[in-house]
């Protein structure tokens, strides 16, 4: 069976990554499926028409969307995005599985099979295609280059006619890919660095890395690489702990979050009154409610002389690097879908598509999502 695989531009104005490259789209083709794309997805991510050699290019989204067999999409596909598919199609994306359900419903009505690259189960085996840890990554290091921006101060240490410079005291809360990302990228910029994450088997990656791991006497392994939620006890020592140490901090970036819940909240308003004039706070949970009380969502704003900024999509603002990881995530799941002579067709055997299979033959199937 020859399949056509689609992709549009995303709608989002954050947004400048594409769902495919022209690095992906090629090896589609040399696999025999025909690429269907409107013209200019991929130029806000740097990649012009001229680069998709062998794809189909169309000035219409909807003669996409209901051309294709497989729609691949990066941001969470929208009820209208979803009707304009054909019937008894694929989407594969980021597609926000635990808000908007309805679209779910909408899907459901059309048999179309959705996969989600959120739900991709996090094994060995999985890890080409964790669309989840390449963006987070891509996060992380952004978000450093936003405080040293905002920041009123040097990060490295600088000896000058002027006098020698301290440097500054980044501590980065959460040590998953995207806080190790950050925690390397200050210490690239030369600053002094504090990581912590309740998971005890993060002290040796933060170290790794040349940061120190602040050790608030609070472990709290889950399932799946995350971090299971604190008890009140638990949630009490912890703030009770960092408090005293946030006096010192002059660069704070929290990355904590739990997929389908909202962000964890980690400083509290009380605790703010730590913070020193001057110190900047970048919060990558901003957009699941924030881990710090002041953050406000999309923007930036001050309180005490401290600023805190409350960014979206991140990852979205680094086009070209975000598109290729993902677009890689994307290609190394579709791979599933074929045999050895390209012929494409879905084992529903294999545990990676089984885990990351939101809906299947008009039904919502994914247990995460129908409990949400």
């Amino acid at each position: 069976m020859t399949i056509t695989v689609g992709f549009i531009s995303e709608i989002s104005e954050l947004e400048q990554r594409v769902a495919l490259v022209p690095e992906t789209t090629k090896k589609m083709i040399k696999m025999g499926w025909n690429v269907i794309m409107q013209a200019g997805a991929g130029n806000d991510a740097g990649f012009v028409d001229s680069a998709y050699e062998g794809c189909q290019i169309v000035e219409d989204a909807d003669a996409v969307l209901a051309a294709a067999d497989v729609n691949v999409c990066i941001s969470a596909p929208t009820s209208d995005y979803i009707n304009k598919m054909k019937n008894d199609a694929i989407l594969v994306g980021m597609v926000a599985p635990f808000a908007d359900k309805q679209r779910f419903d909408e899907a459901n009505k059309k048999n179309i099979t959705v996969f989600s690259m959120e739900l991709v189960p996090r094994t060995s085996r999985a890890q080409s295609m964790d669309a989840l840890s390449s963006q987070a990554s891509v996060a992380g290091y952004k978000a450093v280059l936003m405080a040293s921006v905002a920041a009123p101060r040097f990060f490295p240490m600088l000896t000058t006619a002027a006098g020698t410079i301290r440097p500054s005291q980044v501590f980065v809360i959460g040590a998953g890919v995207a806080g190790l990302q950050a925690i390397a990228t200050a210490k690239r910029l030369g600053a002094m660095v504090m990581g912590y994450d309740v998971r005890p088997e993060t002290v040796e990656q933060i170290q790794s890395l040349g940061a120190k791991f602040l050790d608030l006497g609070v472990n709290a392994v889950g399932e799946g690489g995350y971090a299971r939620e604190l008890t009140d006890d638990e949630k009490k020592q912890q703030q009770e702990a960092m408090t005293e140490y946030l006096k010192k901090v002059d660069i704070l970036i929290t990355t904590a979050a739990v997929p389908g819940r909202p962000a964890p909240r980690l400083i509290t308003e009380e605790m703010t009154k730590n913070l020193k004039p001057g110190t900047v706070v970048v919060d990558l949970g901003a957009e699941g409610g924030g881990n710090v009380a002041m953050t406000e969502k999309g923007k930036t704003v001050i309180h005490g002389g401290v600023t805190y900024i409350g960014p979206e999509n991140l990852a979205g603002s680094l086009g070209l690097h975000a598109s290729e990881m993902y677009s890689r995530n994307v290609w190394n799941l579709l791979s599933l879908m074929k045999d050895k002579e390209g012929v494409f067709g879905i084992n529903w055997e294999d545990d990676i598509l089984e885990g990351s299979n939101v809906t299947k033959d008009g039904k919502t199937v994914h247990p995460m999502v129908v409990e949400k």
